[in-house]
């Protein structure tokens, strides 16, 4: 699990996150990654949106993100904001799918 400070909360962080970010696009995800306005760890945010599929889908996929995104959390430079989207193709996967496509894109525009 993600601690608090380790996740991006505000609507206006997400959406600077997205206009003004490195992509990163996968099979399952699209990742941006901007450096944060605050100094301080690396921060995370996820959209999941009713393309995903059902509530249950949606929340299913996005806990997978989140364990992703904490075990992979030493390996990301401190002052990033990064937010991942799921693509439709995310409610099919497994969980290992998942972890090598968000992996991918941090090891490209994150690493330490």
């Amino acid at each position: 699990m993600l601690a608090r400070g380790n996740r991006i909360t505000r609507g206006a962080e997400y959406k600077a996150a997205v206009r003004r970010g490195s992509r990163c696009a996968g099979t399952m995800t699209i990742t941006y990654v901007v450096p944060s306005e605050e100094e301080g760890p690396a921060r995370f945010g996820f959209i999941v949106s009713k393309q995903v599929g059902s509530a249950v889908v949606r929340n299913t996929v996005r806990r997978r993100l989140k364990a992703v995104c904490a075990e992979a959390l030493p390996t990301v430079r401190p002052g990033l904001d990064v937010v991942i989207r799921a693509l439709p193709a995310s409610a099919d996967a497994t969980f290992a799918v998942l972890r090598r496509d968000v992996v991918r894109c941090l090891q490209r525009k994150a690493a330490a």
